[in-house]
């Protein structure tokens, strides 16, 4: 895998990820030759293969917070969500093996390399892995426009937060998995926010709910 840009591959230097060969200091344009993208910053690395994590060791901490995308298929939105889910201390994330964006090095550039740090972990049915997450004793929270203030549940113990895939929002079945469904309030005339977006907005609101509790 060809990582690309000046914080993917510090990232990638300092994570787990064997770091095989790096390009700095070419043209321009053999730079984008190798990475196969203009955003390079002027840096790119040939790193090890990603390594996904263990989806059943996500939730071992007491208070892990995990976060679930149902069928989140760009890459850039995937990368913001890591992102997210890393500078907020998360468990990890977990994503679909099918119909879902995997990590790429356009995942790591969106990222900003937090994907190096975070266990990414993928599941064949996500349906089925949030019900094992509930019988691990972990509370399921699906976000929607339809649930309950974000600001109304009791985020203590181990957190599943499940977010929609962009436009269409929770399938059924995973919606039906879920203990509750929670919404952002939204008083625009924009219906609904960026799945990163909200991503960040209820995670950080979970992280204040557990300093205040």
């Amino acid at each position: 895998m060809i990582v690309y840009g000046r914080n993917p591959v510090r990232e990638a230097e300092r994570g787990p990820r064997r770091v095989l060969r790096k390009w700095e200091d070419l043209p321009e344009d053999e730079l984008e030759r190798i990475c196969g993208s203009p955003d390079h910053q002027g840096i790119c690395a040939e790193v090890e293969p990603y390594s996904y994590a263990d989806p059943d060791g996500l939730l071992a901490d007491e208070q892990a917070l995990v976060l679930a995308l149902d069928e989140v298929q760009d890459p850039h939105n995937l990368g913001a969500v890591i992102r997210v889910a890393e500078a907020a201390g998360a468990g990890g994330v977990v994503i679909p093996e099918r119909r879902s964006a995997e990590v790429t090095p356009a995942v790591c550039k969106a990222s900003a390399g937090a994907v190096e740090h975070l266990a990414v972990a993928r599941v064949r049915n996500l349906a089925d892995w949030l019900g094992g997450a509930k019988e691990a004793g972990a509370w399921v929270y699906g976000a929607s426009t339809d649930g309950v203030p974000y600001d109304e549940p009791d985020y203590r113990g181990r957190v599943v937060l499940v977010l929609g895939s962009e436009g269409k929002g929770l399938r059924p079945r995973v919606a039906a998995a879920c203990d509750e469904l929670v919404a952002l309030p939204v008083h625009g005339r924009v219906e609904s926010l960026n799945v990163s977006t909200a991503a960040a907005a209820l995670v950080f609101g979970i992280l204040q709910f557990r300093m205040q509790s």
